[in-house]
């Protein structure tokens, strides 16, 4: 009996570390700008591509659930343009429209929930406007 109950705690135990090293963990996201640099307006479209670190592939399934657009980087942080996600076109790309009504450095900060990830994944990146 003592030995059934070894084997079924090592057989937990191997399942648990099994199932803890398929899971990523927040830190192996990255949110990337697939344009670095777009011209200054209104209705800025702004795409964001979502990867896994490990793999290199585009994480598709993802909700991302809070954004915010600041010029941060330019020490303008209460300078806030509003954000509306729009469909994708692409797996791993999330756009979004916004306003960038000054030429400058802007801040997108994301926070998106994985399938199968228990954290929140978090990333901030940066954009510039031009004339």
């Amino acid at each position: 009996m003592i030995a059934n109950f070894v084997r079924a705690a090592a057989l937990a135990a191997s399942i648990s570390l099994a199932a803890s090293a398929a899971m990523a963990a927040a830190g192996d996201y990255a949110f990337e700008p697939v344009t670095a640099e777009m011209k200054k307006g209104d209705d800025v479209t702004v795409a964001i591509r979502l990867t896994n670190k490990t793999t290199g592939q585009p994480v598709s399934d993802a909700v991302i659930f809070k954004t915010r657009v600041d010029m941060a980087p330019d020490g303008m942080a209460e300078m806030v343009s509003a954000v509306e996600p729009l469909p994708s076109k692409e797996p791993g790309v999330y756009p979004f429209k916004t306003d960038l009504p000054m030429a400058g450095r802007y801040q997108i900060t994301l926070s998106a929930k994985i399938q199968g990830e228990a954290e929140t994944v978090t990333g901030k990146v940066i954009v510039k406007a031009s004339k």
